[in-house]
């Protein structure tokens, strides 16, 4: 009875819908992946550069792709890389901007 259902088992997939959509979920990926470079390279000396262009990117990108996104699993992955992208291009900002 408490048994998961089929639409259960597959939350985080991308084409829950059972549709293909790679248009957006390319674009949903390519968000969270910007946005994780973003983030994590405002921990390196200098990295904040990278931080700051690639959160910028991210952040318009994810809006785009989020604009697009049919399925939960596409939104949950722009908002994570949105979250992401400003994190990074916030603390990029903080320590030393855009440029070197």
């Amino acid at each position: 009875m408490l048994e998961p259902s089929d639409g259960d088992q597959r939350i985080l997939a991308l084409n829950s819908d059972g549709r293909s959509h790679p248009v957006e979920n390319a674009l949903a990926i390519a968000t969270f992946v910007i946005g994780l470079v973003a983030f994590v390279s405002i921990f390196f000396p200098g990295g904040h550069v990278i931080g700051c262009w690639a959160g910028t990117l991210g952040f318009v990108m994810g809006f785009y792709s989020q604009y697009l996104s049919v399925t939960t699993g596409e939104r949950v992955l722009n908002i994570m890389g949105i979250v992401a992208s400003f994190v990074g291009v916030a603390l990029g900002i903080a320590r030393g901007g855009f440029l070197p």
